[in-house]
This record gives structure tokens, sequence and C-alpha cells, in this order.
């Protein structure tokens, strides 16, 4: 029986694709990122190279969530790993406070059961919520923070959670519902290039030969 298929991801195609996603994402303006760890630091680094706060052309701050779905961790239990989202990092009151009035782009690397990005989404919606309720009431709408997802890969498959029909999305590259090694997970990162560099051969002679005939 053979056993679930890969995809190898190198650091050159994660960058190149935050890369070309940014483009789209800057019409957005966001001036806040918020990744989710920890696979989402990486991404939401390299984002920042390619994006400035539109109003002052500064950096954008980097805030970050820790939550684990799949992960083995010490205060999890084995029916947890999988099926619940776990808080491991949350922003604090301040933090909280901070989002306020501004356009927040969480970032994450992949979008797989959208279990976590549903979780994200409705939880630092709940927290905005409750900053704007000790604002006077006609400051609230000014002060709401607005929204989006961003995601380096986004698998095609049934999502067992959800997020906001309004929520801007912006998914870097689709791909079918396949196990992703990335990069950072690598102890040996040259051996992991060189089944990368031999997969995508292999894809490049199949598709030749699929033109020729």
């Amino acid at each position: 029986m053979a056993g679930p298929k890969h995809i190898r991801v190198t650091y050159n195609d994660v960058h190149n694709i935050i890369k070309e996603t940014s483009k789209r994402i800057a019409e957005w303006k966001p001036n806040l990122l918020i990744a989710i760890g920890t696979d989402g630091f990486f991404p939401a680094r390299v984002l920042r190279t390619f994006l400035k706060d539109p109003s002052t052309k500064k950096n954008i701050p980097i805030y970050a969530i820790g939550l684990s779905l799949y992960e083995s961790l010490p205060d999890t239990t084995a029916e947890q790993i999988g099926t619940e989202v776990v808080r491991t990092q949350w922003l604090g009151p301040e933090s909280t406070k901070v989002l306020l009035g501004r356009r927040a782009l969480i970032v994450d690397e992949v979008d797989d059961s959208r279990k976590t990005l549903h979780y994200a989404v409705s939880e630092l919606q709940k927290d905005v919520e409750k900053e704007l309720l000790a604002l006077p009431e006609e400051e609230r709408e000014a002060a709401r923070t607005k929204f989006a997802v961003f995601v380096v890969h986004n698998k095609l498959k049934e999502k067992a959670g959800t997020l906001p029909e309004d929520l801007p999305y912006y998914p870097g590259s689709e791909v079918q519902d396949y196990w992703l090694d990335y990069p950072w997970e690598m102890k040996d990162i040259e051996e992991h290039d060189r089944l990368a560099n031999e997969d995508k051969e292999r894809k490049a002679k199949a598709q030749s030969a699929a033109n020729a005939n």
C-alpha cells in the first residue's frame, strides 16, 4: 500500500510564492501582521520584506499568536491532537488594544482543515469586540479592526472550519491534498533540496512527455 503523496517545498519556493502574492495583498493595505506560530513565523517575516505600511512607508510590525492542532505538546492529550485547536500563546490586553483601527493580516503556512484559521479569526474578533465596548459608541466603528488572511498554500479539500464570507483571503498557491514537507521542518536541508529538485525534474519531464503526445 502506497503512503501519502508528498510535496517537498524549498525556501526559494516559499519566498517566490510570497513575493508574487504580496502584490495582491498590497492592494488591501495591511499595516499589521499576526503570525500563527510556529509555522507562520517564517512566511510573515518574508512577507514583511515586500510590504510597507501604506501611510508611514515603514516596516509593518509582526505580532505572534501560538496555536497547535497537530503537535504533541506537554499539555495536550492524544484525543486533542488533530481535532482541537490548543492556544499556546496569545495577545495580551495591551497588544489587543494595538489592533484597534488596524488592518491586520493573519499569516500561516497552510490552510488544511481550516480549523486553526477559524479559531484565530473568531477569537481575535471576539477580543477586539471586547475592547470596542470600552470606547464611546460613536468611536467604535472607526476603531473596528479589519482582518484578512494569507496562507502560503491552500489545500483543495473540504474544510472543517469556516471563515467569514467578507474576509479577504489570499492563498499563495493552491495544491492537492498532499503532505507538505516544509524546509524549516527538515534537519538535513541539503537532502531535502536535492529531493525537491528531483521531484521538479520528474514533473517537468512528465509534462514535456504529455505535451509531446
